[in-house]
């Protein structure tokens, strides 16, 4: 759902409505739940494995639980109403765009394609990021530092590529150049202390 006019969003209870994302002993108890009906479920189908009721995450709500007064809002009803400013340091994670509709297409869809298309060059055939083989690291740092390392690696590949695509033939590479000092202003004298004696003529 997306804001109304004066930017608020509805939301509902994940434990609500007739299809619920989780299941919470709160909300049973409060809006009087009784335990759902024995269903037989074909255990080969995947998408009615997911339906269950058993597959649901569960709220693990405090023992003993908060009296009924001091619980949220949500708690007593099935949806609430959020206005801008109201989660305070929280509201910069607000999204205002309903989810899949056009303006929400038009702002997203070209940085999803943009994230697909460069995680499937990491993991391609060139450099198969996904490919336990190649990160034989050990430990959550060794593979981080060695993912942002391949990440770099692909990124350099990526600019070169674009450079052969977009660069003309006749137009220098200035990435290939290199700062030379001419050979009147080097100092061939021997470094103090450091280097080696002349050698004897």
């Amino acid at each position: 759902m997306g804001t109304n006019p004066g930017g608020a969003l509805r939301f509902q209870c994940p434990a609500a409505g007739t299809s619920p994302s989780v299941t919470c002993p709160r909300f049973d108890r409060l809006h009087e739940r009784g335990p759902s009906h024995a269903a037989a479920v074909d255990l080969t189908d995947a998408r009615q494995r997911a339906a269950h009721i058993a597959a649901k995450p569960r709220v693990l709500t405090a023992a003993p639980d908060h009296k009924t007064r001091d619980l949220p809002k949500i708690c007593h009803q099935q949806t609430v109403t959020l206005h801008p400013g109201v989660l305070g340091h929280l509201d910069k994670f607000r999204q205002d765009l309903a989810y899949l509709s056009p303006s929400w297409r038009g702002t997203y869809s070209t940085v999803r394609a943009m994230t697909g298309g460069l995680n499937g060059c990491l993991k391609g055939h060139d450099l198969d990021l996904s490919d336990p083989k190649i990160r034989l690291a050990h430990g959550r740092v060794a593979q981080t530092i060695l993912v942002a390392l391949l990440v770099t690696v692909a990124n350099d590949h990526f600019l070169g590529a674009w450079r052969h695509t977009h660069q003309p033939p006749d137009e220098p590479d200035a990435s290939a150049e290199t700062f030379e000092i001419p050979a009147e202003h080097l100092d061939r004298s021997p470094l103090t202390g450091r280097s080696r004696p002349p050698p004897i003529p």
